[in-house]
């Protein structure tokens, strides 16, 4: 075991030079070391599927010289297991695969906010609900960091779009900030401390990230008790100084001395406090001590084990959206007979989509194909065809091949079933620029219609890292969502379609009918250098349930080969205030024939609120595993947090109270069963101005009675219009206008008297 070094000692006896020096990355991928002092340079390097170490040589997005390492599914297909547990486990594998390469942290996960299906990262974040990717992130940080090795989650923050994403200001109010933008990193921060917290290239409000005080310093470590260490993302850094001025501890990748000689120089002439840059040290030489024991111990990497666990990962993460009946029994799992009957159409069954593109490219350590693990578990040699051919990116950029069309229809022809492998083409979504649209392209959905016209059993199998629209499904029997499915997911879809294993798979976000249905569009992904969130907290299913729009598949909706019954919703209010607290009572039930596995969600309304709330969110959710006929009680505990809203004025977040309603249901539309309790509010009053308009004194018990006394026999005088109009005025316009029998040097006394 390596004996960590004395980080104060190391501190107390580093030069200037040296500690501007430690706050940047000595090359692209590693921190720098001090070697008279005994600190060693540690390595960080890309994930967050997969580990991506390259050697020192390589450039930054090239795969080439990748070490071999387990390509898990991406976390559009992690996220839609819904399995904390699962999420440990595949964090748990990352961590041994981490150690063993000697690398000291993983940079991942990201838990940004799918605020558009437009953006080109979403296969690599969680969700379009905070909810959800804070309770997944905090569970895959968890177990990366088990193992002894450090995660960097990211990118911090309201980095929503690739569309000249190291520059745009992400214009966004704080309550939408405080609602959706900011508490997955909450709940990671809170619940599993990762050793970095990665800043994002975009401005908020104006601000780089990288230089944000109130967010690096204020929030993250000030409110959520944030310990570990603030790095940039590669290149964020614009003006190093006022970086490390706002909380950040480590600048990426090396600027070959430059930036750190304006560090020096700021310190040397007092524009940059020495302790505020001796606080950034301390934080990452915490972080190379932390690393040591486990680069001393790299211990072994069981890659069979880590690619079943894929494979499992991959099964689970896969969503039925569709299995329509044929015949009177649906389409999917194929019976043996079936299975023996079918046929495979389409290129991605042999040349697997399992990845996205960017800086998150792993180099499998071996890679499973659909046709062949079809092939092999059915020990039939399935006929093929490729069907169409995969060329630039989406639409009509890719034209439809007449002989391989024709190929796959003559296959097709008389076939029992046709599993028919559609999806985008990489170049349709990267790292580095958003999609233009939400289609397939033209020539797998004319593929699509030219199979469909001459046999009725066809299953679609689609392989896209984002949702794509499905307005093509009425002429697929059954269609299975598998995202990206990461090096094992040909074998994982062979498990799902011949029933070795059930779908448990639910969507965590939104499939719409056409991007014009989508919350952000209009304001997606801006111009001039800004982009507004004039959605506000209506994003995800929030805007399409509120409004009451019409989508193709909704948030948390995901079929299984069984049936499940829900009953016994109960929910009971304990506390008040912000100690308030609800407990959710529902027992589930397996209705079917076959084991399976179903996710409960708990949403929350609060339709009395004094702000504009979503009709439902999510708020609590547990996936649980049934034998046919088996039945569980699952409880839930609603917290304050869980009830609140953030409230403008106060900045804060307070319970309004009032009627509740809990719903619980297996997605935001499927609803099976509500309950309603009355919550006791906080008393929301702000301080009383003469800006404060009459409603507001009104709402005020001092104010109310204060207001009362003042208005004495003037009240009466008003009729019910002119008293509904004054509600919305501002008390100093009020005793402008003389109406409330106190002219202003009154109304300074009823102000300061409302103070008292």
């Amino acid at each position: 075991m390596t004996a960590a070094f004395d980080v104060e000692r190391v501190l107390a006896e580093l030069t200037l030079e040296e500690k501007a020096a430690l706050t940047s990355g000595s090359d692209f991928w590693h921190t720098e070391g001090v070697e008279r002092l005994g600190v060693p340079r540690v390595m960080v390097t890309d994930g967050p599927h997969g580990l991506r170490k390259q050697a020192e040589s390589a450039d930054h997005l090239g795969i080439g010289n990748s070490v071999p390492a387990t390509c898990f599914p991406p976390a559009a297909a992690l996220a839609s297991t819904w399995d904390v547990d699962l999420l440990d486990r595949v964090g748990r594998a990352l961590g041994r695969e981490t150690r063993g390469n000697e690398v000291a942290v993983l940079l991942g996960p990201g838990v940004n906010m799918k605020r558009s299906p437009l953006c080109g990262r979403n296969f690599e974040y969680f969700s379009e609900d905070p909810a959800l990717a804070g309770d997944l992130g905090a569970a895959l940080v968890s177990g990366i960091q088990s193992e002894g090795v450090g995660t960097s989650l990211k990118h911090f923050a309201a980095n929503n779009q690739e569309t000249d994403r190291m520059r745009v200001s992400a214009d966004v109010d704080e309550r939408t900030l405080r609602e959706i933008y900011l508490p997955a990193f909450e709940r990671v921060v809170k619940r599993a401390q990762p050793w970095t917290v990665m800043c994002s290239y975009n401005k908020i409000n104006g601000t780089y990230a990288s230089q944000d005080h109130w967010l690096l310093t204020e929030v993250l470590r000030d409110e959520w008790g944030f310990e570990g260490l603030v790095v940039s993302d590669w290149g964020a850094v614009v003006d190093r100084v006022a970086a490390v001025a706002a909380g950040l501890d480590l600048e990426m990748p090396a600027t070959g001395g430059r930036t750190d000689a304006l560090v020096v120089d700021a310190v040397k002439n007092g524009r940059l406090d020495e302790a505020v840059l001796d606080t950034a040290v301390r934080r990452v030489l915490t972080l190379i001590a932390r690393a040591r024991p486990a680069l001393a111990e790299p211990g072994s990497i069981d890659v069979e084990a880590h690619h079943a666990l894929a494979r499992e990962a991959a099964a689970d993460g896969s969503v039925l959206l569709k299995n329509a009946p044929v015949d009177g029994t649906p389409v999917l799992p194929l019976s043996a007979d079936d299975a023996a009957r079918a046929v495979v159409i389409g290129e991605f069954a042999r040349t697997p989509r399992y990845q996205g593109a960017g800086s998150s490219q792993v180099n499998p350590t071996r890679l499973d194909d659909a046709l062949t693990a079809l092939r092999s578990a059915t020990g039939t040699e399935l006929p093929f065809a490729a069907g169409f051919a995969v060329a630039g990116a989406g639409g009509d950029a890719a034209p439809t091949d007449a002989a391989l069309l024709a190929e796959a229809v003559e296959v097709a022809r008389g076939a029992g079933t046709v599993l028919l492998f559609l999806g985008l083409p990489a170049v349709d979504e990267s790292e580095g620029y958003d999609r233009t649209h939400l289609d397939l392209p033209a020539n797998q959905v004319a593929l699509l219609r030219a199979v469909a016209a001459v046999n009725d059993r066809v299953v679609v199998v689609l392989a896209n890292g984002s949702a794509v629209a499905v307005e093509w499904q009425d002429a697929a029997a059954a269609v299975l969502e598998t995202w990206l499915g990461g090096q094992a997911g040909g074998s994982a879809v062979a498990d799902l379609l011949l029933g070795v294993r059930n779908p448990s798979g639910k969507l965590a976000e939104t499939i719409p009918h056409r991007v014009e249905d989508t919350p952000a569009f209009g304001n997606f992904p801006g111009d001039n250098g800004h982009v507004r969130y004039g959605e506000g907290v209506l994003i995800g299913y929030r805007w399409y349930d509120t409004r009451l729009i019409d989508v193709a598949y909704p948030f948390g909706h995901g079929l299984s080969y069984t049936t499940f019954g829900y009953s016994d919703v109960t929910a009971s209010v304990s506390g008040e205030g912000a100690s308030s607290a609800v407990d959710v009572s529902v027992t589930v039930t397996n209705t079917g024939d076959r084991a399976g596995a179903e996710t409960v969600q708990v949403y929350v309304g609060d339709p009395e609120a004094a702000v504009l709330r979503p009709t439902r969110e999510l708020k609590a959710f547990a996936k649980v595993a049934l034998e046919p006929g088996e039945s569980r009680t699952l409880q839930f505990t609603l917290d304050a947090r869980d009830l609140s809203y953030w409230h403008p004025a106060l900045r804060r977040w307070a319970v309004g109270g009032g009627r509740t309603v809990i719903e619980v249901g297996a997605s935001s539309r499927d609803i099976r069963g509500t309950a309603e309790v009355t919550v006791t509010g906080e008393a929301l009053h702000g301080t009383l101005t003469a800006d404060s308009t009459v409603n507001e004194w009104l709402a005020h018990p001092r104010g109310a009675e204060l207001l009362g006394a003042a208005f004495g026999e003037a009240t009466a005088a008003l009729d019910p219009t002119m008293l509904a109009m004054m509600g919305d005025m501002p008390m100093r316009v009020v005793a402008g206008f003389g109406m409330g029998g106190f002219d202003l040097a009154g109304l300074d006394d009823l102000v300061a008297r409302a103070a008292a």
